[in-house]
């Protein structure tokens, strides 16, 4: 009697590949932008945009230069994109992807990436996106108002890309420090609202708010300032304390913590 022989399979093991980051970054590009939530902060976004467009075109004799476009047109970007970054951080928790992306990548800090690379990647697209607004209304008040053409780019939109950046990073730190997309949302937008007040009241603090405020410190990178190396210092510091510190804080959480919705 003829015996059959059987060979055992081979191991699935052998032929999985780890995600490629490229991939894990297209899934987080997707889950950034396509939610209803997301859609709904892109129309507000698109409304105050308009807004703010018309006012400058409209107010005064219409010579605004193409970069004060940019940096009116950034505004409402600067205000509300992070949100987005926000949203689709805790959404890991809040709308319980958490369990499918982390079984699908159980290396959980390439997941903190390409989230970081994905809210960075965002700012920086959408604010080119404003500067092609900026642009389409510098020739609307060119050619219908009789402006003078000014096309000059300098520090001021250099500066406010870098902070597009550090804001995007802000937003997703916050997300994954608290894991809750109520209190993210609300730390984010209330300490602003709280320290702008304070450092106009506590005058004895002066020398004092661009070491430990964010909004301080960046103010003259958004307006175009020529900043020393003294001022470099302090958004390198408040940075590292309102982006960095929550960063680490909610990558030790993703890393230690068990993945579970909320």
């Amino acid at each position: 009697m003829s015996t059959v022989q059987q060979t055992a399979p081979a191991t699935r093991s052998a032929t999985l590949k780890p995600v490629p980051f490229t991939r894990l970054t297209a899934y987080e590009w997707r889950k950034q932008l396509d939610t209803r939530a997301v859609r709904w902060l892109f129309i507000i976004i698109a409304i105050l945009t308009a807004g703010v467009l018309a006012i400058t075109a409209l107010v005064g004799d219409g010579n605004v230069s193409f970069e004060m476009f940019v940096s009116n047109t950034s505004a409402p970007l600067a205000m509300l994109l992070p949100v987005v970054a926000i949203l689709a951080t805790t959404a890991e928790w809040s709308q319980r992807t958490g369990l499918t992306t982390f079984t699908l990548e159980p290396r959980r800090l390439r997941v903190v990436w390409a989230k970081l690379v994905t809210a960075v990647g965002s700012g920086l697209a959408f604010f080119v996106v404003a500067m092609v607004i900026a642009a389409v209304a510098h020739l609307v008040v060119i050619a219908y108002r009789d402006a003078d053409a000014d096309w000059g780019l300098g520090a001021l939109t250099a500066g406010m890309a870098l902070m597009m950046a550090i804001w995007m990073v802000q937003g997703v730190a916050f997300g994954l420090a608290l894991q809750s997309t109520p209190a993210a949302i609300v730390l984010y937008l209330v300490i602003p609202t709280i320290m702008a007040p304070l450092t106009m009241l506590v005058q004895s603090w002066a020398d004092v708010w661009p070491w430990i405020d964010l909004q301080t410190a960046s103010m003259p990178v958004v307006t175009g300032e020529s900043m020393g190396g003294e001022q470099w210092a302090q958004l390198v510091v408040t940075t590292a304390i309102w982006v960095g510190l929550p960063l680490l804080v909610g990558i030790l959480r993703v890393q230690r913590g068990e993945i579970k919705t909320a």
